[in-house]
């Protein structure tokens, strides 16, 4: 809704500002249409507000200044977006109406339930703030969180209570991401806490699918939660390193490149 008269620019500021604490994220887009003014305004108030630290730019908007975790979960968002879109699209379409399936906190795995929605009887368990808040308004699909203590920076639950209770579902797939792939390590995660969820849930899991882009390859870190004999599929990008790739391959691992 745009303002009925036009605002002076220290009122806009106080606006914006507003805006930005009561939503929790603005686009440039929105505030532009909401208030009369261009995209080019915009962008210089946000700016004037960051040089204050009233606030935290981001791409194509702003988050409050004290939100770290909004800003943590939109930084691994803005990384390889192309890539990781087309892995998440190639991951939803393993997904059949009736499944139950992992999605784990990755950015990656964000990318698969955006494909999801129109997705019929499908349960998804994750241990994802985020992704149970996109789904909170998809009727056709349930979503059941695994309990534990909140991780900030990845907005997710961890630890091991809870996770007995997901023992009476049979979870078809599961869906990792991954600080790294390399072998003989298999996947690993720089948390031993999401490593230790992660570990868990790949035991109960029926397939073990991988979403990971190229800069995953190779690397390797603090705590493996998946050996090489537990993967079934890594999705990737055609950018992965075609010797690590046909490594993988050869123990017996699907590579579907995308």
């Amino acid at each position: 809704m745009v303002l009925p008269r036009e605002l002076f620019l220290e009122e806009r500021r106080q606006e914006i500002l507003r805006r930005v604490e009561e939503a929790g994220r603005v686009s440039v887009g929105e505030l532009s249409q909401q208030l009369g003014v261009s995209e080019v305004t915009i962008r210089a108030d946000l700016q004037a507000l960051a040089e204050q630290n009233l606030i935290v730019r981001t791409h194509g908007g702003a988050i409050p200044a004290n939100n770290m975790v909004d800003l943590a979960l939109t930084l691994r968002r803005q990384r390889q977006v192309q890539e990781k879109s087309r892995i998440g699209q190639t991951g939803a379409a393993l997904v059949r109406d009736g499944d139950a399936i992992f999605l784990d906190s990755s950015s990656t795995a964000l990318a698969i339930v955006q494909h999801l929605k129109q997705h019929r009887h499908l349960t998804i368990i994750t241990n994802s703030l985020v992704i149970t808040q996109e789904m909170q308004d998809t009727p056709g699909v349930r979503v059941v969180m695994t309990g534990g203590t909140l991780q900030r920076e990845t907005a997710s639950l961890v630890g091991l209570d809870g996770l007995e209770m997901l023992r009476k579902f049979n979870i078809q797939k599961g869906f990792f991401g991954a600080h790294g792939l390399n072998l003989p390590e298999g996947l690993t995660d720089v948390s031993a806490d999401e490593a230790e969820v992660k570990r868990a849930l790949v035991e109960m899991c029926r397939q073990t699918i991988a979403v990971l882009d190229a800069t995953k390859w190779g690397r390797v870190g603090l705590a493996s939660f998946a050996r090489p004999d537990q993967l079934d599929t890594v999705i990737t990008n055609a950018d992965a390193p075609g010797e690590l790739v046909e490594a993988v391959r050869a123990v017996g691992i699907e590579v579907v490149v995308v």
